[in-house]
């Protein structure tokens, strides 16, 4: 799947295109501001999501653009929030309207309604199989195999996990961890961070996979090979 995101604060694009990208969903910006038309008929993407705040033209006038050619799923994303904007969206053909700041977990959630509704998409993590002290971990699956036994994870423990293993050997910090899970520390604490790592510990033990996750005090958690 495809969507083009039309949003001019860079941080957010790029903190949306790594969380999407965890649902093998691809994201494309417009190439300009001006020209936002020839980057969706280039692109063909299966959804919009449109900031109303653009250089430019606003979204607004993006949406009844689109409308115009395309039935494609638009959402709103703004941290406008006076009920005549939403009213305005939804009179332009937007499908829905999500307000800034936002919880990239929301917003996927509606996002993967749009598509189900508009194209049967079934949403998938990326379907990939990595090896680690003799353990299989599954993403696509959320579950490890070792030695015979097998662990399911929940979604944050298996993020946490892909994190460390794919930075093996090297330290990641507590800030980074949060930051990657939440993608806004304001959403999060210390003590949530600690109970989602040791509960991992906890759910790798069980099968037997012991001291792959190492903490390094002061300064964060670290996969290292056996």
């Amino acid at each position: 799947m495809k969507v083009l995101l039309i949003e001019d604060d860079v941080s957010i694009f790029d903190v949306i295109c790594e969380r999407f990208a965890q649902w093998n969903i691809e994201v494309i910006g417009p190439e300009d501001f001006q020209h936002i038309m020839g980057t969706f008929k280039k692109e063909e993407p299966q959804l919009v999501i449109i900031d109303i705040q653009l250089p430019a033209f606003d979204g607004f006038h993006w949406c009844r653009e689109i409308r115009a050619v395309s039935n494609v799923p638009i959402l709103f994303l703004s941290s406008r929030d006076h009920p005549m904007d939403m009213v305005m969206a939804m009179q332009m053909g937007a499908d829905d309207f999500v307000q800034k700041p936002f919880h990239t977990e929301v917003l996927i959630a509606k996002v993967q309604a749009l598509l189900r509704r508009a194209y049967n998409y079934q949403e998938t993590i990326q379907s990939d199989v990595e090896k680690w002290n003799g353990a299989e971990i599954h993403y696509d699956r959320a579950m490890v195999h070792y030695m015979g036994e097998r662990v399911e994870l929940t979604k944050n423990e298996l993020f946490i996990l892909k994190v460390l293993v794919k930075a093996r050997g090297q330290i990641v910090s507590r800030d980074e961890l949060m930051r990657k899970l939440w993608d806004d520390e304001r959403f999060v604490n210390d003590n949530t961070l600690t109970v989602n790592v040791n509960r991992l510990r906890q759910r790798l033990e069980d099968i037997g996979l012991l001291d792959g996750i190492i903490t390094k005090k002061g300064l964060g958690y670290m996969a290292v090979d056996a």
